[in-house]
């Protein structure tokens, strides 16, 4: 018989179910490149409505929309503000710098919150030798803060404050279906504060490949010449685009599950006084554990879990991850929870 794995590394990590498989097997297909693929103009379409935007972009990764926004939004020389610990700054390796030799101004968060009174400072002065701030990049759900949900009325404050000075806004909204579904906000209303905003399907709605970019139809144009020179402009993309319309069709409502179970796992490895976990940040589909007290690494905590079949992952040096996803059961949550509060002891 074989060993039952629980793997809360990622929500990346799911698989399609046999509905998406069908739907993408059957995607009317044609030449991308030349934006003749039915399927992938019709989830362009549908994700701009959503997010209230005038066009959409189909790409093939969450990094690659981030990083051609950033190229659509500045110049080389130019400086992006954005939070210290952000997956632009944290796991996109150092595309800024390569792709659109951009600078990156870090700030302190509160657990990935930007606060609109930080910024005047990381401005620069319109002076020669110094960089332009030329975009604002934040991240909603935060993913290194586990899965924190960016308060609307400070995003409101940030646009108001960045418009006055003419500088543009990005926001990573990989898992901005996380935040929509847990506070009821639709996309477009957070997406109107955004000049582009970049959509993932491969994580929480379980679409095995893609992400969207959003924005003006000018945008989303020079958009498109980048994720050419990216080497992303892709062919019959529409059976891999059917899977992210699918996902987009059928799987936003149910991250509630998600969230519930996040819920019960905290709760539950929160018992263990070693388990260092703050429950109101508990707010999506991801639990952050700090493990600092224990003594161990968390290479070393992982390898025990590992061990027992459970994965998770590191959140940051001292901290674990786990997170939801729609291939994970409650029961598996509730013994994986057990597992992980009887593992993590001095």
């Amino acid at each position: 018989m074989e060993t039952e794995i629980i793997d809360l590394r990622s929500d990346t990590i799911t698989k399609p179910s046999d509905a998406m498989r069908q739907a993408m097997a059957q995607a009317p297909v044609g030449d991308d490149v030349f934006a003749e693929d039915p399927t992938v103009n019709l989830l362009q379409q549908k994700v701009a409505a959503l997010l209230g935007k005038p066009a959409a972009l189909y790409v093939p990764s969450g990094v690659m929309s981030n990083q051609v926004a950033i190229k659509v939004h500045t110049q080389p020389g130019d400086e992006v503000i954005v939070e210290k610990e952000s997956h632009i700054f944290n796991y996109e390796t150092a595309a800024p710098s390569i792709l659109s030799n951009v600078q990156l101004h870090l700030l302190q968060g509160e657990h990935g919150i930007l606060r609109a009174g930080q910024l005047a400072p990381a401005v620069r002065p319109s002076v020669y030798y110094m960089p332009r701030t030329a975009l604002i990049c934040l991240e909603n759900t935060h993913n290194r803060a586990g899965g924190t949900i960016y308060p609307i009325e400070e995003i409101k404050k940030i646009r108001e404050f960045a418009k006055a000075l003419g500088i543009r806004m990005h926001l990573d909204g990989a898992r901005l279906w996380n935040a929509s579904v847990a506070t009821g906000i639709a996309p477009s209303e957070y997406a109107q504060y955004f000049d582009t905003v970049s959509v993932c399907f491969s994580k929480g709605l379980g679409a095995p490949v893609g992400s969207a970019l959003v924005g003006s139809e000018e945008m989303i144009q020079r958009a498109r010449r980048f994720r050419k020179i990216l080497g992303g402009g892709m062919r019959q993309a529409g059976i891999i685009a059917a899977g992210a319309l699918f996902a987009l069709e059928h799987n936003i409502d149910r991250l509630k599950e998600d969230h519930k179970k996040a819920r019960i796992f905290a709760e539950r490895v929160a018992a263990n006084p070693l388990a260092g976990i703050d429950l109101k940040y508990v707010q999506t589909n991801m639990v952050v554990i700090d493990i600092s007290r224990t003594g161990k690494t968390t290479g070393e905590m992982l390898d025990l879990l590992r061990a027992k079949n459970v994965y998770l992952s590191d959140a940051n040096y001292t901290s674990l991850r786990a997170v939801m996803h729609l291939d994970v059961s409650t029961e598996q949550v509730l013994r994986a929870a057990d597992i992980v509060a009887g593992t993590i002891r001095a």
